[in-house]
């Protein structure tokens, strides 16, 4: 508990725009009164030094003790600064350490009431930075303008209150731990000359733009937004999501940024693996599906989200996993989120106001046990993971309705499978109790509730129906389509294990080629390297490890460089190791200086520099092969095109679509190509 201070050194800059006091500071401390009479001291004092730079905006609070200080060493340093995208925001960081060489015997002791004034002082933030603000505007003090330079002869009126409110802010917390209480005043904005508002998506952080397209947010929501974006903007350049999109997975984690982060990096690689940002424009869903699925969209609820309306018990799923099998549904079903998104957006734009998500209204009329035949389940229960999983938030509200006697079966099965959050959107109406007090009324408008429900409004949903049996396909048929829908893509996916290097061969006849890549590092940390070689190696020994799969893309491992070459005789690094982190996107290219093989390697880093020369194979590795600690995924496109193709970089590559078109804005392209390899990321 602060007592009393005394001022030992203060300087003021000629301008006034540097303010630096040092004071002697008499804090009480609660500790036990034994502890006290032990160490003979009732009071103990701490040097703190407050540094007041109002040209560059920042505030350093630094404090160590003076007591006991050849026994303890406490030091702290606090920094207030202006945020850099965002002038009326302060940036507050933080370091303190704590080191107890003796204490008579109470080291432990110290150091526990050392941690609990701490985190006891820390928490008294909120309430000592509102007490001064609300001082602040007792005293008629409702903003602190911007520092600007003294003119030639600055009046004495403005020469006052600028050395007032300097002061006022130097002796407003005197204890480092009361730091809070300065955040605001010495680096906002509030009452100065108003930034524009521009109020598009191209001014991020803009209120206006905000509340247009984001919505209500804390400071804290904000600021995660914030990082998470400049994380991604960090790892994949030129594929950053829309803020609206990112939110969604901040939302789902209640904001929890490292959470977030791990979910949405997975669901950017799955998007980029199975292309799922061209699902609209490049496939055309099966007649089957347009004859039979009983589902399609229909206006806008009252909230104005997009409506999508499901006859589910009018719908043959039995007939149509038969006809279609399991990932054709699923790719329908992704068409439909995508199309959500896309209502989303321009509902947004008619409404005026943020909308990201929809409202699905189910009719279960006609729901039977053929329903709940187990291949069918499997494939709701399949489908049902992957949209939680690279959807989230996305689902306003869900209206169950005319559920009958089998539907708490059913719910049994897929209710495990569904998130807390998603769940509690749910509201479910037996029989005809939709249509009273707290029905559908209450969501949707009485002109657009849809014929079969007893409204006015024609719904042009297919009615659904039994798929003929002559529609049905073996399971040989069915599994060949699945295995071709979702190995429609460009990128390839290889794991890397501790000594066991990925590695793909590229042989080129014609000096000054071009070898492109573009790759996503899944898992783990490796190491890239290109090698030259005038000799083919010898064929690969491969091991599958994993056959394609939407929801967990497997992969395979591939060694080509035999253990007997030796690195400068039988092959050369062309070049510079590039360590990747996971979660990283990297493109590049190499223009290449002599014909013969090129190899492309993908190894494991888990120490700084490892020797080049050092290529251990599975062969002396196979105990490691199962740790999954070990393990590394990557997934990578690569090219080869003539010099005079090359147009500079990755995106202008027609068949290079690496980018996130439908959930990103705006695509930048990779840095220019060179004589050598740039790599962008």
């Amino acid at each position: 508990m602060f007592v009393d201070s005394d001022t030992v050194n203060e300087f003021r800059s000629e301008d006034g725009a540097i303010h630096v006091i040092e004071r002697r500071c008499k804090l009480d401390i609660d500790a036990p009164r034994l502890l006290k009479k032990i160490a003979g001291v009732d009071y103990v004092y701490f040097i703190q030094k407050n540094s007041l730079n109002s040209r560059e905006r920042t505030l350093h609070i630094e404090a160590h003790n003076e007591t006991f200080s050849s026994r303890v060493v406490i030091r702290e340093h606090c920094c207030y600064s202006v945020h850099p995208e965002n002038e009326d925001w302060t940036c507050f960081e933080q370091s303190a350490s704590l080191d107890i060489k003796s204490f008579f015997g109470f080291e432990s002791t110290v150091e526990k009431i050392a941690m609990k004034q701490y985190t006891s002082n820390i928490k008294k933030g909120k309430e000592i930075i509102e007490y001064y603000l609300r001082q602040l505007e007792e005293e008629g003090i409702t903003f602190v303008p911007r520092w600007t330079p003294p003119a030639v002869a600055p009046s004495s009126e403005t020469s006052s209150s600028c050395k007032k409110q300097a002061a006022a802010l130097a002796l407003a917390v005197p204890d480092p731990a009361l730091r809070e209480g300065l955040g605001s005043e010495p680096l906002s904005n509030p009452g100065g000359a108003p930034e524009p508002a521009v109020g598009t998506p191209d001014d991020k952080l803009d209120a206006d733009y905000i509340k247009r397209y984001l919505g209500d947010l804390t400071p804290l929501q904000e600021s995660c937004l914030i990082r998470l974006r400049q994380w991604l903007q960090e790892t994949h350049k030129g594929k950053i999501p829309k803020d609206e999109h990112i939110l969604r997975f901040l939302r789902a984690r209640d904001f929890n940024i490292d959470k977030a982060r791990e979910t949405m990096c997975q669901s950017l690689t799955w998007r980029k693996q199975h292309q799922v940002d061209y699902i609209l424009d490049t496939w055309n869903p099966p007649q089957v599906l347009q004859d039979y699925y009983a589902g399609g969209w229909h206006h806008h609820d009252k909230d104005g989200r997009p409506l999508y309306v499901l006859r589910l018990g009018q719908m043959d799923t039995k007939g149509l996993v038969r006809a279609l099998g399991e990932e054709a549904l699923l790719r329908y079903v992704l068409s439909i989120n995508e199309e959500g998104l896309r209502r989303c957006e321009e509902n947004t734009k008619v409404f005026g106001r943020p909308i990201s998500s929809w409202t699905c209204l189910v009719d279960l009329e006609g729901l039977n046990m053929r329903h709940l035949w187990r291949p069918g389940v499997k494939a709701l229960l399949r489908i049902i993971e992957v949209v939680e999983a690279n959807y989230p938030e996305t689902l306003g509200r869900l209206l169950i309705l005319r559920a009958p006697r089998v539907f708490p079966v059913l719910w049994t099965l897929v209710s495990p499978f569904i998130d807390d959050n998603t769940r509690r959107k749910f509201l479910i109406y037996a029989g005809n109790d939709y249509q009273g007090p707290g029905g559908l009324l209450d969501y949707i408008d009485r002109e657009i509730i849809p014929d079969f429900l007893s409204g006015e409004c024609m719904c042009e949903v297919p009615e659904g129906g039994l798929v003929p049996k002559s529609l049905y396909r073996t399971a040989e048929e069915l599994e060949n389509e699945d295995l071709k829908l979702w190995t429609e893509t460009i990128y390839q996916s290889a794991s890397v294990f501790k000594g066991a290097p990925h590695e793909i061969l590229i042989q080129i006849v014609d000096a000054s080629s071009v070898i492109t890549w573009d790759f996503d590092v899944c898992k783990g940390d490796i190491v890239f390297n290109i090698y030259h070689s005038k000799r083919s190696p010898q064929p690969p020994k491969k091991d599958s490890l994993g056959a394609h799969s939407i929801t967990s893309p497997g992969g395979n491992n591939v060694q080509l460089i035999d253990r007997v070459w030796q690195l400068g005789r039988d092959y050369s690094m062309v070049e510079s190791p590039l360590i990747c982190k996971e979660g990283e996107s990297v493109q590049g290219s190499h223009v290449t200086r002599w014909p013969g093989f090129y190899i492309l390697q993908w190894k494991f880093h888990s120490m700084p520099a490892c020797a080049a020369t050092s290529l251990p194979r599975v062969d002396d590795v196979l105990a490691s092969l199962q740790v999954s600690s070990h393990k590394c995924k990557v997934m990578y496109y690569t090219e080869v095109i003539g010099s005079e193709d090359f147009r500079g970089s990755m995106t202008s590559l027609e068949s290079s679509h690496s980018g996130f078109s439908q959930l990103s804005a705006a695509t930048t392209s990779s840095s220019q190509s060179h004589s050598s390899s740039m790599i962008s990321r």
